[in-house]
């Protein structure tokens, strides 16, 4: 095993093993926050809205509410790093394709980074 190849399946390990925590973590915080600010709140599940915002607006609301310690907010950033963890994962095996100079495994990742890009960007509004 090459030393370049240890460095990354270090890094990936390292990534996935840390970014559960930190998400474990980001979450649990958030929901204390939203628990101990809405303890008394009822839900009426009897409407559903639809959420047709671009994800730059949902984003950009997200980040106004963290930085007012939100805890609905936090909540979100928890879901988001959930969802950044794997994807992260993809672009560090990219790279470690890249440095094997593996071009069958670097255009897979690509395909599936530019998928989960595209569904992302254009499946969130309609």
């Amino acid at each position: 095993m090459k030393m370049n190849e240890t460095i990354m399946q270090n890094a990936v390990g390292n990534l996935l093993k840390y970014g559960v925590w930190i998400v474990l973590s980001v979450g649990i915080v958030g929901g204390l926050i939203f628990l101990s600010t809405h303890a008394d709140a009822t839900v009426d599940y009897r409407d559903f809205v639809e959420n047709d915002r671009s994800i730059f607006e949902v984003l950009r609301e997200i980040a106004v509410g963290i930085s007012e310690m939100d805890g609905a907010s936090i909540i979100y950033l928890a879901i988001i790093l959930l969802f950044l963890t794997p994807f992260v994962r993809l672009i560090l095996s990219l790279i470690s394709f890249i440095l094997e100079k593996d071009l069958m495994y670097v255009l897979i990742t690509l395909i599936v980074l530019i998928i989960i890009c595209c569904s992302v960007y254009f499946g969130y509004a309609h």
